[in-house]
């Protein structure tokens, strides 16, 4: 369009001036060999614009034709990249409506002259995981991974259906391959979070944890919770094993948690197993002067035994300082039973029930009874735990 209007220009300007230069001809002569040529400045420049002119409309008369054999031969590739990107269309809104069968039948028939293959090839492995054809899903994850850009996502998702069918071996050996660190994808942070879990791995939760915090992939409740209940394994696991692997759980905690009531609980009751019940009643003393409650009391009715006379004493005398605590006079109930003194512990376990009444104190009050001979009041104890 610009060229056109460049030579309408030329053309305009060439009729304008012509007049006034109708009387200067000029005078042109070439000569290329044998053959002469005489002919007027003007005359020469009109046939060097008109040449040039049908030069032009040559080379695009050449060019059109080149484009029109090209496209001739292209055309059946042409139409399959068309009709590839109504599949993947289909597809996509198939998935939208979660209409699994025809969302993988379309994702399918779209990769195989689509744009991006990998991407329909993940959403059809996707359509099959939903659909429990596994054989498919595989098949479909296969042929993405030929992409090396779509190779990692291609592990996340195998790693993810493997999870969610609960292979867990499996599933543990591709996050192996991927190696989760602070610099890995928040989708596959949570992923290993989630076998780590699955598989009872506190130790590899445990060094995870601080990361998925950092990066913001828990919510703060949860990472307390998790973080609790890794501690707690990690504690229990421990203690099931050897003096050494305890202490090594232990000192794995920060300085703060443990402080915390509940791990010291856990861990003296961990302490008590290797001897060391002397070192425990004292922590748990230490812990009951600072942070009294009921983490606190079960250990101490869980470490301590009727020969523990100095120990109990001191807890009996407590009495004033904590009878209205539910978690003292459990305490104290579940000492009287280790003595089998059930008129005792019967009293403690009626004053539970009054106060904080739950399954395992009627449960307790009603073995109490029972050991007493009182079967009716056993009965409706029973019954109550029942309600819980």
């Amino acid at each position: 369009m610009i060229k056109a209007l460049i030579y309408l220009v030329i053309i305009l300007i060439g009729l304008i001036i012509s007049p006034y230069l109708s009387g200067l001809n000029g005078y042109l002569y070439v000569a290329i060999g044998d053959q002469e040529l005489e002919t007027s400045l003007i005359f020469a420049l009109f046939a060097a614009i008109l040449f040039y002119a049908l030069l032009v409309c040559v080379e695009a008369f050449v060019v059109w034709t080149i484009n029109l054999i090209l496209n001739s031969r292209l055309l059946p590739e042409k139409w399959r990249r068309k009709k590839a990107r109504k599949h993947t269309l289909y597809g996509a809104l198939a998935l939208a409506e979660e209409d699994w069968a025809e969302a993988e039948i379309a994702m399918a028939k779209g990769a195989n002259k689509g744009e991006i293959p990998a991407l329909n090839l993940l959403a059809a492995a996707r359509a099959a995981q939903h659909q429990n054809n596994t054989a498919a899903r595989d098949e479909y994850l296969l042929q993405a991974e030929k992409d090396p850009q779509a190779s990692a996502a291609v592990q996340t998702t195998r790693l993810r259906y493997l999870l969610q069918q609960g292979e867990l071996e499996q599933a543990r050996a591709i996050l192996d391959q991927l190696n989760p660190t602070s610099k890995s994808k928040r989708p596959l942070l949570r992923l290993a979070i989630e076998l780590y879990q699955a598989q009872e791995d506190w130790n590899a939760l445990k060094l995870l944890l601080p990361i998925a915090n950092k990066r913001n992939i828990l919510t703060q409740d949860e990472f307390n919770d998790l973080n609790d209940k890794t501690n707690r394994a990690l504690l229990n696991s421990a203690a099931d094993k050897n003096e050494q692997e305890l202490e090594k759980a232990w000192h794995w905690l920060s300085r703060s948690e443990r402080k915390q009531s509940a791990f010291i609980a856990q861990y003296a009751i961990g302490i008590a197993k290797f001897d060391r019940k002397d070192e425990a009643v004292k922590m748990l003393f230490k812990a009951l002067k600072n942070t009294p409650n009921q983490d606190i009391f079960k250990a101490i009715a869980t470490i301590l035994s009727p020969a523990d006379l100095d120990a109990r004493k001191h807890i009996f005398d407590l009495e004033k300082k904590y009878a209205d605590d539910a978690n003292y006079q459990a305490c104290i109930a579940s000492l009287y039973d280790q003595s089998k003194e059930y008129r005792e512990s019967q009293k403690w376990w009626q004053k539970v029930c009054h106060q904080t009444p739950s399954k395992n104190a009627w449960l307790a009050l009603a073995e109490a009874q029972e050991h007493l001979g009182e079967q009716n009041a056993a009965l409706q104890s029973y019954r109550k735990a029942a309600i819980f």
